[in-house]
């Protein structure tokens, strides 16, 4: 008898068995894939692996871009939800605050962003909430972007920055820059684009007011359009520095900023630890580790710019 009840239980064990739920993570990126792989979505999907999940069987990957469209994002959260997402991975802090108005008990991870000039927290080392995850930000990097560029072209005054208000960590930025400017000897010259189509009045104002340099601060929008921005400043002969490396990528003159693909690597650690039990309002905000100095010398050739050996020696990686 008992061997018979053994058997009519086996089946309905192995039943049980295949239909185990499966974690359904959320990854909402502003942006576009940033090359095909993505880079920093194959980051988190390396960080992932290395902690034993494999995609497909033991874990479930819902990848959502705005496109660098902002009000797309709304409607992508919704999507998520309605997947019944355990976690929502974020690419920004615009995105936290989009998934945060949406939800409150979904655990929200960072991957990079600003959250406390986003709003979303008041304390990194305990956040409380249902966010928790990486700041990319750090108020030092955008005076540190603008020294670098002095220093490689020391006869720059007028600095075009190029920059994005609808976000609140690119104001903090800017501000920064504008407070910085003088101890460097330079002059801080706003370019404003909130969309695509901004870009074209951008390049004419620029052209017309003829800046020594442009300092490009990276959000969603600006990473999009990459291209548009490394190409002009290529036309005009102006040494430009960018806040991520995928502008050097693109043939941009240098880059200083955080490790994106680290930021993405370390984001899966918060997942793992969420998915067995940790509360994401417990798990402290990180910092960024790995900030990176990049830089182009095929295209300071182009523009017969000598990189001066001390900015040189502190570069991360030189593309040839």
């Amino acid at each position: 008898m008992a061997l018979a009840l053994s058997i009519l239980a086996a089946p309905f064990a192995v039943k049980g068995q295949q239909t185990a739920k499966i974690p359904r993570i959320g990854v909402l990126r502003p942006g576009s894939p940033m090359g095909n792989p993505d880079a920093y979505q194959e980051a988190f999907r390396s960080g992932l692996r290395d902690l034993g999940y494999i995609e497909g069987q033991t874990i479930l990957l819902e990848p959502r871009w705005g496109e660098g469209r902002l009000e797309r994002l709304p409607g992508l959260v919704t999507e998520l939800i309605d997947r019944k997402v355990d976690i929502i991975v974020v690419g920004s802090g615009v995105a936290a605050q989009v998934a945060h108005q949406a939800t409150s008990t979904i655990p929200i991870v960072m991957a990079t962003g600003d959250p406390v000039a986003s709003g979303l927290v008041s304390n990194l080392a305990r956040p409380g909430g249902n966010i928790t995850g990486l700041s990319g930000f750090d108020t030092e990097l955008s005076e540190k972007r603008l020294q670098l560029l002095k220093e490689t072209s020391p006869g720059v005054s007028g600095v075009a920055v190029v920059w994005n208000p609808s976000y609140t960590s690119m104001l903090v930025q800017f501000t920064g820059l504008q407070t910085a400017a003088p101890s460097v000897g330079a002059s801080i010259r706003s370019v404003e684009v909130r969309d695509a189509k901004e870009f074209e009045r951008a390049f004419a104002a620029m052209t017309r007011d003829r800046p020594d340099a442009v300092l490009v601060l990276a959000d969603a929008l600006t990473l999009v359009n990459r291209k548009l921005l490394v190409d002009f400043a290529a036309e005009k002969r102006l040494p430009a520095i960018y806040g991520s490396r995928d502008f050097v990528d693109s043939g941009g003159l240098m880059s200083y900023g955080p490790n994106l693909a680290d930021m993405w690597r370390r984001a899966a650690s918060y997942v793992d630890r969420i998915l067995k039990g940790a509360k994401p309002g417990e798990l402290p905000i990180e910092q960024p580790t790995k900030v990176e100095l990049v830089i182009n010398l095929k295209t300071a050739k182009a523009l017969r710019l000598t990189i001066p050996q001390s900015v040189l020696i502190r570069a991360d990686e030189v593309i040839q």
